[in-house]
């Protein structure tokens, strides 16, 4: 099981929300660059999500945390996890 601590952040961002543009910091421990990579799809995922159920015409960017949130990835594709071993 895995965790990145995602931040708000309006100046550099290591993802962006494809829906609204926001972007956020990411905080990993111990992660290969494969397994940032995967994250960085599951954190996309994560960002799609709070925007479900928003309301019509409401602040795109109000739909994220303003302060920082955790997503817990608990597996890594196997593509992914024979990288992680061969570096």
């Amino acid at each position: 099981m895995h965790e990145v601590v995602c931040k708000l952040s309006n100046e550099a961002s290591d993802v962006r929300c494809s829906v609204c543009g926001q972007g956020f910091l990411a905080y990993w421990s111990k992660f290969s660059r494969a397994e940032q990579e995967q994250s960085r799809r599951v954190i996309q995922d994560v960002l799609r999500g709070h925007h479900a159920g928003e309301a019509a015409g409401a602040d795109p960017h109000a739909a994220h945390p303003r302060e920082s949130f955790t997503v817990v990835e608990t597996c890594v594709e196997p593509e992914y996890a024979a990288e992680a071993q061969a570096v």
